[in-house]
């Protein structure tokens, strides 16, 4: 999609939920009275690229469009194409054969309230369920995709640190090629992506956690939150840790809200492999994880503010992958669980 962003916005709430699946670095052309609006329905992939390629911008499900353009944030572009009515960008499947362990295919067109539900990403992935459960609305994870969510670039989106933490990779269908792009790679600034503005994405592709005999691996995400419905990460983390006999094998940290993007904490992880995953090694991974963190003063909190409280989200995540990971039930989504602890 068109990201418009304020880089000086990092928790803007109209750049948290999903609308459109493409992506380009331009801002929106409103639209003139020599140049009106016009909006064009896909049936194929190829035809709402040679719309892009005309200068369409794509909408699934328009949670982040519309209701921008109403509240006077970024007016309609000129041009639109429909995707959602493209069945190459639907449903969740296993990457390789059916059994194989090789992860996860998800369509840009999923919901999020598709993503909260499914018993594989509920099973394997719940750090990705965590956070597609507490996305918006009811309403907004019914009709918001995560492909949109994933275009949007946004520094306080939810889906996006634990997607990180699992090494996501964006499918984004171009003219002449399809290619693949670590998630990393993919968001460049707040509303901005590297993708160009006649590639659509069209899936998101998960990885396997790590397994094998003996290995077992938790995910959570946990944000903090003023209220539990039609709101946005203050500050965010996700953590997958992976443990063999009760010693951390392999950890990944993620912060959201915190820095123009959401990123990884490699300070932290490294400092959790090899430890027993318990309080002192989780408080100073958490620490780390907090230092990492580069937030800004709005009016949803102070930096300092956020710059603490990025010290709790993060343990508090930790706690529940690692418990995840050791067998222990810990309810989605974890922000409502954890709260208070």
């Amino acid at each position: 999609m068109t990201a418009t962003a304020d880089p000086t916005k990092a928790a803007d709430p109209v750049a948290t939920t999903g609308s459109t699946t493409g992506a380009a670095t331009a801002p929106a052309v409103p639209a003139t009275a020599a140049q009106p609006h016009t909006y064009v329905l896909a049936g194929t992939v190829e035809e709402a690229l040679a719309a892009m390629a005309g200068g369409a911008r794509p909408v699934a499900g328009g949670t982040d469009l519309v209701v921008g353009a109403r509240h006077g944030k970024a007016p309609l572009p000129a041009s639109l194409v429909g995707v959602h009515q493209l069945a190459e960008l639907r449903g969740v499947h296993p990457l390789g054969p059916p059994g194989a362990g090789d992860g996860l295919r998800v369509g840009a067109l999923v919901t999020h309230a598709e993503l909260a539900g499914h018993a594989d990403v509920l099973a394997r992935w719940t750090g990705l369920a965590d956070a597609a459960a507490i996305v918006g609305s009811p309403a907004t994870r019914a009709n918001g995709t995560l492909g949109g969510n994933v275009m949007n670039a946004s520094p306080a989106m939810d889906t996006g640190a634990p997607l990180l933490c699992h090494d996501a990779l964006a499918v984004l269908h171009g003219p002449r090629q399809v290619r693949r792009v670590p998630l990393g790679e993919l968001w460049t600034a707040p509303g901005r992506v590297s993708a160009a503005p006649d590639e659509l994405l069209v899936a998101v592709e998960i990885p396997e956690p790590l397994h094998g005999e003996g290995v077992a691996t938790g995910s959570a995400y946990v944000r903090l939150q003023y209220r539990r419905q039609m709101e946005i990460a203050i500050v965010g983390a996700a953590a997958v840790v992976s443990l063999v006999s009760g010693q951390v094998v392999r950890a990944r940290v993620a912060i959201t809200a915190l820095a123009p993007t959401i990123h990884r904490v490699p300070a932290a992880e490294e400092s959790l492999v090899g430890t027993d995953g318990g309080a002192a090694a989780i408080r100073a991974a958490a620490q780390l994880a907090a230092e990492a963190a580069r937030p800004i003063s709005d009016v949803r909190g102070s930096a300092a503010y956020r710059r603490a409280m990025a010290a709790v989200v993060a343990r508090r995540a930790l706690v529940t992958a690692i418990t995840r990971a050791g067998g222990g039930g810990v309810p989605v989504p974890a922000s409502d669980t954890t709260f208070g602890s």
